[in-house]
């Protein structure tokens, strides 16, 4: 059972959901207009977010990107726009799925299911205190110097730190870029992306992927973690921190440590 916030005008679309989503065992808030909706989020976040984009009392879209600043609860967008625009501008201001009215609501149901699993899984690794990762910036493109940066992914805690400086993440953007960081130096296409981390074939093309990838750059600081291969897909640039330098102060490594390493990277050439 999870609880869901459900946030649409019309009253009977809005019953209909909250009806579907009981069924499922899911404790549901509803809402008619986006007033109060804030307070109860930060009173108690759901879930999962379905929120209509266009209400009596203020656009979806500008609403979810200010959540974003204290929320990470995943957002599922209602609309009858239809555009390739309107769903890119979806995902760009934090959305994680996008659902085109009218629709079935069991796919919808699907879609809460989905959503969950992808926000909830565990990871055996957890137990380990996460993930790792070690980049080279090389010197070029406004750096004067070679720079290195370090990415690290708790799934115990659902956290990202780049650089020391923690992350917020929406659900699609976290598993987009573990599967990648699961998979590095492998060209990993938008299809699979599609249907490994977002659980369905998304309607419309596979620019929602492309979406989710400028806002993952974006928030690790146009740090290059993430090659485009065009044509084909994306890669991750990133290499895994050896077990020992988990184990340095603070998940910090020394000077030595880097020289430590590197050296072992160019012996493993």
């Amino acid at each position: 059972m999870a609880r869901v916030f459900v946030v649409e005008d019309n009253d009977g679309l809005r019953e209909t959901i909250v009806s579907y989503l009981r069924l499922e065992q899911h404790e549901v808030v509803a809402f008619s207009r986006l007033a109060g909706l804030e307070d109860a989020i930060r009173m108690q976040a759901p879930e999962v977010i379905i929120l209509d984009v266009m209400l009596p009392d203020g656009d979806g879209f500008l609403f979810a990107r200010r959540l974003r600043e204290f929320c990470r609860s995943p957002i599922i967008f209602l609309t009858a726009r239809t555009g390739e625009s309107d769903r890119i501008t979806g995902f760009e201001v934090g959305g994680d799925d996008y659902v085109v009215k009218p629709f079935s609501n069991k796919e919808l149901m699907l879609r809460v299911k989905a959503m969950l699993r992808r926000s909830q899984a565990d990871d055996p690794r957890s137990a380990e205190g996460g993930r790792r990762y070690r980049l080279t910036a090389t010197a070029g493109h406004g750096l004067e110097h070679d720079h290195e940066h370090e990415l690290e992914l708790d799934e115990q805690g659902h956290v990202c730190r780049h650089d020391g400086l923690e992350l917020s993440l929406t659900a699609a953007e976290w598993k987009i870029l573990s599967h990648l960081a699961d998979h590095p130096a492998i060209v990993v296409s938008r299809e699979r992306l599609l249907g490994v981390c977002l659980d369905y074939l998304a309607e419309g093309s596979e620019r929602t992927i492309d979406t989710h990838i400028k806002n993952i750059r974006l928030k690790l600081a146009k740090a290059p973690w993430i090659d485009t291969v065009r044509g084909f897909g994306y890669r991750f640039a990133g290499r895994e921190a050896p077990a020992a330098l988990h184990a340095s102060a603070g998940g910090r490594s020394t000077g030595g440590d880097r020289e430590a390493e590197r050296g072992r990277d160019r012996n493993s050439d």
